[in-house]
């Protein structure tokens, strides 16, 4: 058997809390091709680069080589459930000129009209109520979960009301997004039984999910009600209204990202905070330091960890390696975040770290349509948290990790404490 390159290693699920050696040593090769023919970026410079380059397409329809690439490697497939059952692109998955026409229609109806972009400030106090809740309920209890208490109600709370998405389905389409991200592998473990036996149940749910989206959009049409979901289903705008197929596979996403990578920067952030003592000191003494605070710890613990859908239109030459046509290639935000060519001392927490340009929401027209939303909720969220808790001691570290690669983060997080402060 072959030996696993750095890549191959970070993916597997026994490194999911301490994936940073291998990319370490990934980025000594800052464009590696892979044994599946997958090109890999792990650096900062480079990522960039491609970000910004219009020979690199962000539409899996339009990556040829896939299909090719899956058929050559029958030992390593790649267990997809998501993107194999969904038919229509989102805004994440298709380029311009059908990505700018969605984005524009959609963006109004989540930050506000250019004459009024104030969707998002306005819900602070809502948030701020919510977090106040959260905390509250943790009275008279001596060990919490940062991620079921604290990490998860809150933004899965407050996507559900911008989108007008009824909070009490939440427990169907939180099972059906844990089964179809539990079946998601781009690592060697990808051919084993159990991922493997996942995978129809990881297809299900995302069809499952895609219907009860349908559903929604269904019953919003027509009749109006509250939310972006509503908004979209009964816009014509000027550039015609979205493909039924569109507006859903959008929905998911929205439904999705609109939570999911918060969660896990929440949790990220308690944990890191809980593993940095001084660092957390520092924040309670100077809480003027919580935006830049975020900013470092959205560095320093990526939530999505790489993205997987792009592709080269054309040879691309960068870094010493050709990119062929066709070829996948997967940016890896995770490690251009602790890459010292552009970060000095990455491995350090440093809330005032200078020109703290990360990628954790990406770069280009792909920059991620919800971080002003997560940006709020982490603030208050991470803040509150420092403020009122007293005395958090982690009680295992590292924690149990989630199984997905992309989207890392912490399953759990249990914390002891000896109280909570008004």
């Amino acid at each position: 058997m072959a030996e696993e390159t750095p890549w191959q290693q970070a993916l597997r699920s026994a490194n999911r809390a301490n994936p940073y050696p291998f990319y370490e040593e990934l980025r000594k090769t800052p464009v590696a091709r892979q044994p599946d023919g997958t090109y890999v970026v792990s650096t900062y410079r480079e990522i960039v680069t491609l970000l910004h380059d219009p020979r690199v397409s962000s539409d899996p329809r339009k990556c040829a080589a896939l299909a090719a690439t899956r058929t050559e490697n029958p030992e390593q497939p790649a267990a997809e459930p998501i993107r194999e059952a969904l038919t229509e692109p989102n805004i994440i998955t298709c380029d311009p000129p059908e990505h700018d026409r969605d984005r524009r229609a959609m963006m109004p109806h989540f930050a506000g009209p250019a004459d009024a972009p104030h969707l998002i400030s306005d819900l602070e106090p809502d948030i701020r109520r919510l977090v106040d809740g959260l905390l509250d309920d943790m009275r008279g209890k001596t060990r919490i979960d940062a991620v079921d208490d604290f990490a998860y109600p809150l933004p899965v709370t407050v996507i559900c009301k911008v989108l007008g998405v009824p909070l009490e389905d939440e427990p169907r389409f939180h099972h059906w997004i844990e089964t179809a991200l539990d079946a998601l592998d781009f690592g060697p473990e990808a051919a084993s039984e159990e991922i493997q036996s996942r995978l129809a149940g990881g297809r299900q749910a995302v069809q499952d999910f895609g219907r009860f989206a349908a559903d929604l959009l269904d019953r919003y049409a027509g009749r109006p009600g509250p939310g972006m979901l509503s908004a979209l289903v009964n816009e014509d705008g000027t550039e015609g209204r979205m493909s039924k197929g569109v507006l859903v596979s959008n929905a998911l996403l929205l439904i999705f990202a609109g939570h999911e990578t918060t969660v896990n920067l929440i949790a990220h952030s308690v944990l890191t905070l809980l593993r940095h003592p001084d660092a957390l000191e520092e924040l309670r003494r100077r809480p003027e330091l919580i935006v830049p605070a975020v900013e470092e710890l959205l560095r320093f613990e990526s939530s999505v960890q790489f993205w997987h859908t792009r592709s080269a239109l054309e040879d691309i030459d960068i870094a010493g390696t050709t990119i062929p046509k066709g070829a996948p290639i997967f940016l890896v935000y995770g490690s251009a975040n602790r890459d010292p060519q552009r970060f000095t001392d990455p491995d350090t927490l440093d809330f005032e770290r200078p020109d703290n340009q990360h990628l954790g929401f990406s770069q280009g027209i792909h920059f991620c349509f919800g971080a002003p939303l997560a940006r709020l909720e982490v603030q208050v969220a991470v803040a509150e948290f420092v403020r009122r808790v007293e005395n958090p001691r982690l009680v295992e570290d590292p924690p149990p990790y989630r199984h997905n690669q992309i989207f890392r983060g912490p399953r759990h997080v249990l914390v002891d404490i000896d109280g909570i402060r008004d």
